[in-house]
């Protein structure tokens, strides 16, 4: 028996999300169905409602920084019990036979996984994400979130989190190494965080120094402008790893020339453009030009246990659902410090 929810939908590409009613699946054998606490909301919410990645589904619910609590689980289910707090990231399923799904990296499914929202399920039927009341998850792609993380400021980690945990995990972040995050946004300042508890030297390379204080007490040991020509001189050859979280082409070559010899530059913000490269800028120094996407999720949950160690949890403005619309706004105006969270309950 399906469940029918509340949720807030964008009806058509550039529309303004609006209140609507769901269905939810019936609770199958593996399945649990979670009580929707809180939502973040990502960059990339706005990238697909828009349509700026490419002709998307709708009428489209998005949101995959779901936390919430278990309500109910199908009678195959090991890994939850009612009452449980859990979390659901990007992808719900994959075809989990596959070498990387094997491998435990089911965000790189070589036949493609099944994003929470704007794809379509093995079942046929659209998915829609966590901008709503319930959602029903397979137990292997939900993931426990542990107490020591209270669950608005756990759900960004969903995304957010695991976004940059991956790559600073993928290329040794650490004592003794040089770590640049570009940007200071939602994802940014996770980026911050983590990579500080990993133990590494972190700067942040901003347009400008207007939330210097900020990233200084997220963590960064620097901070720099690079609308500052002298910011390129001064730190050229200076960095192993270079994050940049942010959604606008970047000038690469000028990047790259802050890296290291055999330093990497990985992309986890995805801009809507095409980008510009000399191929020079990497084959001189042996640079890495890269990008990462999400984690699988083991190393989900890996994460959420490293932040709940540590203490991190997203630094968060608590919104209705009646303020989504402006939120997407202000999130392109970069006027949200850090990430916009759902309070579900207002839906």
């Amino acid at each position: 028996m399906t469940t029918t929810v509340a949720a807030y939908a964008a009806p058509a590409a550039k529309a303004p999300l609006e209140r609507t009613t769901i269905e939810r699946r019936e609770v199958g054998e593996f399945d649990v169905l979670i009580d929707i606490k809180y939502s973040g909301i990502c960059h990339s919410d706005i990238h697909q409602a828009r349509e700026g990645w490419g002709e998307a589904i709708f009428p489209m619910v998005p949101g995959h920084e779901i936390a919430g609590v278990v309500e109910a689980v199908g009678s195959g289910v090991t890994k939850f019990t009612v009452g449980d707090k859990v979390g659901v990231g990007c992808m719900v399923d994959s075809c989990r036979e596959c070498e990387n799904c094997e491998a435990g990296l089911e965000q790189y499914c070589l036949k493609g996984n099944v994003g929470t929202y704007n794809a379509i399920g093995k079942d046929g039927e659209p998915t829609y994400g966590g901008y709503a009341e319930k959602i029903v998850v397979d137990e292997a792609f939900t993931v426990r979130i542990p107490d020591g993380i209270a669950l608005d400021e756990a759900a960004p980690l969903l995304c957010a989190g695991i976004t940059l945990y991956s790559p600073l995990r993928h290329w040794n972040a650490g004592p003794g190494k040089k770590v640049a995050v570009v940007g200071l946004g939602g994802l940014g300042h996770m980026g911050v965080k983590i990579a500080h508890a990993l133990g590494a030297e972190v700067t942040v390379l901003s347009q400008s120094l207007r939330k210097k204080d900020d990233g200084l007490k997220l963590g960064a040991d620097h901070y720099y402008a690079t609308s500052d020509e002298a910011t390129f001189k001064e730190l050229a050859g200076t960095f192993d790893l270079i994050l940049s979280t942010v959604s606008a082409p970047l000038n690469l070559d000028a990047y790259l020339s802050l890296l290291k010899t055999d330093g990497a530059f990985v992309n986890v913000g995805a801009p809507e453009e095409p980008v510009a490269l000399n191929l020079f800028s990497v084959i001189a120094g042996r640079k890495t030009l890269a990008g990462s996407g999400i984690g699988g999720i083991q190393e989900t949950q890996e994460m959420l246990d490293f932040c709940a160690e540590h203490g991190l949890g997203a630094e968060i403005e608590l919104i209705r659902a009646d303020q989504i619309n402006e939120a997407y706004e202000r999130v392109l105006a970069s006027d949200v410090r850090y990430r916009f969270v759902i309070d579900t309950s207002t839906i």
